[in-house]
């Protein structure tokens, strides 16, 4: 049984500005695990950080948390131009996660934004709402116990999956699906499928490409990965995904460019990096779980 105490202790971590980076990050995914109204509470205080990485991984939490209790502040997030883009889009792709269609109107009014990444992540939003409510059940949980922006295509053939993915002519929720669908079947020919979604589409659809291929961690995508993130003319929103895939993968292939921009010129990148190498450290290492703050607060002193 977790005490009041406890997820306040990890929620002041989450919050304090002073830690490092990487140790906020496990504070929220310990939360974000624990669940419940207070858990979302605490999450839901950080959005006035200044970091733009952290604020797009609390969105990302809230909607995996699947909790109601979340929309309020998700749709104050989504509403807000003085946040990041990054941010914005992950509160709009969080609403849809839950999958409350109360919220189809507000998705639907931001469908238009001005900002791409915003206007398109509202448009598959609500597609997802549509789809669940068309056919009156959710798609399951996938493989990698999370909540995605769309539910995977039934073809199953690489093929097929592979041409519906890089086809720029086709609506964005039929690319998704097939996205998710190459990322369910794995194996080598899926992974290279995608990899090559890393120079297709949208800005949007490249950091959607990255974050699928990190939740594969298969070496096959890391020189396409490596040259992404190594780019200084892609978006910081793709190179920020393309850090992280690779301290998910977390081969010593991804250790020297992960420490090469550790020091980027771009917040988000460099911000990345420094999460991801502690990610590099926990999948190499002998820890039992990455979201370790209830372990921390237990531990005996």
């Amino acid at each position: 049984m977790v005490t009041e105490e406890e997820v306040a202790a990890i929620g002041r971590t989450l919050l304090d500005a002073a830690q490092p980076l990487p140790a906020r990050f496990r504070a929220l995914f310990t939360l974000r695990n624990l669940g419940g109204q207070a858990a979302v509470g605490w999450i839901s205080r950080a959005f006035g950080d200044s970091s733009a990485l952290l604020k797009h991984e609390l969105a990302y939490c809230l909607g995996q948390m699947g909790d109601e209790a979340a929309i309020p502040v998700l749709i104050q997030v989504l509403q807000d131009t003085s946040q990041e883009p990054m941010v914005r889009h992950e509160a709009g792709e969080a609403l849809g996660a839950i999958g409350n269609p109360d919220v189809l109107d507000i998705l639907k009014r931001y469908s238009e934004d001005p900002v791409v990444e915003v206007a398109e992540t509202c448009q598959l939003a609500v597609r997802r709402l549509e789809w669940l409510q068309e056919n009156k059940q959710d798609p399951g949980s996938s493989p990698y116990l999370s909540v995605d922006p769309a539910p995977p295509a039934e073809e199953t053939d690489v093929a097929e999956l592979r041409r519906a993915l890089l086809d720029e002519s086709r609506p964005l929720f039929e690319r998704y699906r097939a996205m998710f669908a190459l990322r369910n079947l794995g194996g080598p020919a899926a992974v290279l499928a995608l990899a090559e979604g890393l120079c297709a589409g949208s800005a949007l659809f490249r950091h959607e490409i990255g974050y699928v291929l990190g939740q594969l961690q298969h070496e096959a995508c890391v020189p396409q990965l490596t040259a992404a993130l190594r780019s200084r003319s892609e978006s910081p929103m793709v190179r920020h995904e393309c850090a992280e895939a690779l301290g998910a993968i977390a081969r010593p292939s991804c250790l020297e460019t992960l420490r090469a921009f550790a020091q980027d010129e771009e917040r988000v990148v460099r911000e990345s990096c420094q999460v991801a190498l502690d990610m590099y450290e926990y999948e190499n290492g002998a820890q039992f779980q990455y979201a370790d703050g209830l372990c921390k607060l237990q531990a005996p002193a």
